[in-house]
């Protein structure tokens, strides 16, 4: 029994437990003033968040970061991180391969 569960929880911690999240920004200030914000955030990650790439875009959105965090409180709280200069939408993300399981 002890073989197994230890077989079991290496197993487990062979995955990373966490969701990815695409978060649309919109600027509400000036970029200058965004920049400053954005750079305060990124220093300042809420626990458990790992920012795979952020992106300035063209079109209706300004920008874009796509990143990792163990749930959607963590994702929550670095939208509210620039509430005061941009406007975000948020999405979850799964690989194509999970939502083909679904099917």
């Amino acid at each position: 029994m002890q073989i197994r569960l230890t077989k079991f929880v290496n197993t487990i911690s062979n995955y990373v437990l966490s969701m990815i999240f695409i978060t649309l920004i919109k600027f509400r200030k000036k970029a200058k003033d965004v920049v400053e914000v954005g750079n305060k955030v990124m220093q300042n990650l809420p626990t458990g968040v790992k920012m795979i790439g952020t992106y300035w875009t063209l079109g209706r959105f300004d920008s874009v970061w796509i990143y990792e965090a163990p749930s959607e409180k963590e994702a929550v709280k670095l939208g509210i991180s620039v509430g005061d200069v941009a406007q975000t939408q948020t999405l979850v993300a799964i690989k194509r391969e999970e939502a083909l399981e679904l099917l």
